[in-house]
């Protein structure tokens, strides 16, 4: 499937996740949910084997979401929604609803959406001093999530919209690399 058509899927179900979490009154609940969710997604290969496997059927993976839900202590509103998407056969789009979700809460409360990869996690306190830099640099509130990337092997890449900053050793090498050869 195209990825403007798993784009436009992703949308429609955040949208109508969203809408549902705001007349509940759980935004904030299924956000928590998500995040842990995107968390889970990004540190284990097996549950992305799941959500993306066309093998599996509509029961097995909804069987495998419903049993990931209930360790995880999701709320019931997520719970319900993520057995859906596996219903319907959608759960190869959870990053993207994840992504959309987030994004239409952070629009809602002004806050801007920084994407932040490392290349090692980083602790409580420079996540704090981060979040506070950031802030500071584009005003506001900044809801920041932090991946790790062990290829950058040092320093940061930081987007926040159509802006990135990349301090990464990763890049500098590449550039040092490009140098090299005009030399040569």
């Amino acid at each position: 499937m195209p990825s403007e058509t798993i784009g436009v899927i992703a949308d429609r179900y955040a949208t109508a996740l969203f809408e549902l979490a705001d007349s509940s009154g759980s935004l904030d609940q299924v956000a928590g949910d998500l995040k842990t969710l995107q968390a889970m997604l990004r540190e284990s290969a097996d549950l992305r084997r799941v959500v993306d496997s066309p093998v599996l059927s509509r029961e097995q993976q909804g069987a495998a979401i419903s049993a990931v839900a209930k360790a995880a202590g999701f709320s019931e509103l997520t719970s319900k929604f993520l057995g859906l998407a596996a219903k319907n056969r959608r759960l190869f789009t959870l990053s993207g609803v994840i992504a959309s979700y987030l994004g239409r809460l952070a629009a809602r409360r002004g806050e801007k959406s920084a994407t932040v990869a490392s290349a090692v996690a980083l602790t409580p306190a420079q996540q704090d001093a981060l979040t506070t830099a950031l802030k500071a640099a584009f005003g506001g509130n900044v809801a920041v999530d932090v991946k790790v990337d062990p290829s950058l092997l040092g320093g940061l890449v930081v987007q926040v919209g159509s802006r990135m900053v990349d301090s990464s050793l990763k890049t500098k090498l590449q550039h040092l690399k490009l140098a090299m050869k005009g030399v040569g």
